[in-house]
């Protein structure tokens, strides 16, 4: 049993939970994720990791509430337990010092498993700046944790309650176009922010990382519901990643495989509200 030692409501539709599990936090790394499961009869749960400390023994996750799972995971108070905390699992990210800026950019909950990446490199000495964005100013998650160590914090959000009006690709087209210099982009977020990210860093020859996350099921490889086409290869999101070079993932494939069970996700919604689909 995985105990709660910590739980937080970042806002309408975001938590955050920290968990007592010893054996993850001893090992994983930026990038990796973890499948849990609320109790014994629950379905297994995938989510990227979105902090850890080795001497305390525990892991933070961030989720958002959408579906009867997360919904029980919700009820869950401090001091309760989860069934299962599996990991790590994945492969971690690769993090090695550059010699100018990494931007990252961050779609809603896709700020959580940017936050480690980014922060590892600033450990290592490399520059970096953070874009993060949100339908709203309460959907913009953690910008005050990436100000310790990022040069520069952008905020865009759909309503422009917070930084710039739009989306993250505005304020990224413009730092390119004002002449910015990075080696890289780290982009996590939905799959059309990321493909939408990739338009526009190709064509700036910009090397630009994304997550999959999104797209995965089972975690371990067994059920195929993350099966992507990467430069022409069929690897799969859950053991080969979940991140990829963004300018060799097939984005159109990706979004089509993540509506397949779109009529299972609305019985699903609809038994988190108690009514029936």
């Amino acid at each position: 049993m995985y105990k709660i030692v910590k739980k937080e409501t970042l806002n309408s539709v975001v938590e955050l939970m920290e968990i007592h599990a010893p054996f993850v936090a001893r090992k994983c790394e930026p990038g990796q994720f973890i499948i849990l499961r609320v109790d014994e009869d629950g379905e297994r749960v995938p989510l990227t990791i979105a902090d850890y400390d080795r001497e305390k023994e525990t892991v933070t996750i961030i989720y958002q509430i959408l579906g009867y799972s997360t919904t029980l995971l919700s009820q869950k108070k401090e001091g309760e337990y989860l069934a299962d905390f599996v990991g790590p699992l994945g492969v971690p990210a690769s993090l090695e010092k550059r010699e100018n800026k990494v931007i990252g950019v961050a779609g809603g909950v896709g700020a959580a498993p940017l936050y480690p990446q980014l922060r590892k490199l600033a450990e290592n000495g490399t520059k970096v700046d953070v874009i993060i964005g949100g339908k709203s100013k309460e959907y913009v998650l953690w910008a005050d944790k990436f100000r310790e160590f990022c040069e520069n914090v952008y905020i865009a959000t759909d309503d422009g309650s917070e930084g710039t009006k739009g989306f993250v690709t505005t304020v990224l087209q413009n730092l390119l176009d004002k002449g910015e210099v990075y080696d890289e982009c780290i982009a996590i977020g939905p799959l059309i922010m990321m493909k939408n990210v990739v338009n526009v860093t190709k064509p700036a020859d910009l090397h630009t990382m994304v997550s999959l996350n999104p797209i995965m099921i089972d975690g371990t490889g067994m059920c195929g519901g993350c099966r992507v086409t990467i430069g022409g290869e069929t690897k799969f999101a859950c053991v080969d990643g979940p991140d990829f070079d963004g300018f060799l993932v097939d984005f159109d494939e990706c979004m089509k495989r993540q509506g397949m069970f779109k009529e299972e996700e609305h019985e699903c919604k609809m038994m988190a509200l108690g009514g029936e689909a």
